[in-house]
């Protein structure tokens, strides 16, 4: 299975779950080959629903002790912007896009998120923009 993992880490990031769990984007998805989603929600508000279907699976979760499986797991990972999370995805050798929560006071994310795409590491975006590359 070609598996994308949604991290928000130990924070909220509504507007990145939303996003990603929008029946559109599940399409692009499943378009592009993938057939599970693995969705970390950290203590969000949005809860989409989990389901399985014989091409889909999305799973839904709120925290674990470590994400070493998931990251395992993962042929894509889309993350928020936090230092822990980025770094823990490269050390694992995965791709990744950072996606910035653009509503955080003094957008710390944007500044790291420039530097490790300005060295050649990810990609990055909003959710209400185009990826960065």
């Amino acid at each position: 299975m070609k598996c994308v993992f949604v991290t928000v880490g130990t924070t909220s990031f509504d507007d990145l779950v939303a996003c990603v769990s929008a029946r559109d984007n599940l399409q692009v998805i499943k378009s592009l080959g993938y057939n599970r989603l693995i969705l970390q929600i950290g203590r969000g508000m949005v809860v989409p629903e989990p389901f399985s279907t014989e091409s889909f699976t999305l799973d839904v979760y709120r925290y674990k002790d470590s994400l070493k499986e998931d990251l395992q797991k993962a042929d894509l990972v889309i993350s928020h912007a936090g230092a822990g999370s980025c770094l823990e995805t490269l050390e694992k050798g995965k791709p990744i896009v950072v996606v910035i929560n653009e509503k955080l006071m003094n957008n710390h994310q944007l500044e790291l998120a420039k530097q490790l795409h300005k060295g050649g590491h990810l990609f990055y975006c909003t959710c209400s923009s185009s990826l960065r590359n």
